[in-house]
């Protein structure tokens, strides 16, 4: 009797085009069914992870959305990584207009 192999997390993100954490994620809410080998690692069956690949043509990740419009893609990706700077910058900016307009 062969034995079925089953997937890892990274072959079924590659699989889906998805995150690992959003297979991860979708193997907790049951979208995609899981096993546990051993109680630690997290297995899936290759027909059933196709099944879901051919049923939802509309899951994809986040990143995937902005391929498709890279203007908002860019701009995600801006304020992603600089909004700590921006918001740094008006309270900076608020600071000074109070201490110079005397309130």
């Amino acid at each position: 009797m062969a034995e079925e192999k089953l997937l890892t997390v990274r072959e079924v993100s590659i699989l889906l085009h998805i995150s690992e954490k959003e297979a991860m994620d979708l193997a907790e809410n049951g979208t995609i069914p899981a096993y546990k080998v051993g109680g630690v690692y997290l297995r899936f069956k290759k027909d059933q992870v196709l099944e879901l690949k051919k049923a939802k043509r509309g899951l994809h990740s986040k990143h995937e959305l902005h391929e498709n419009n890279p203007i908002t893609g860019k701009l995600a990706d801006f304020f992603y990584f600089n909004d700590f700077y921006i918001i740094a910058g008006l309270i900076i900016i608020v600071l000074l207009v109070i201490i110079f307009r005397g309130y």
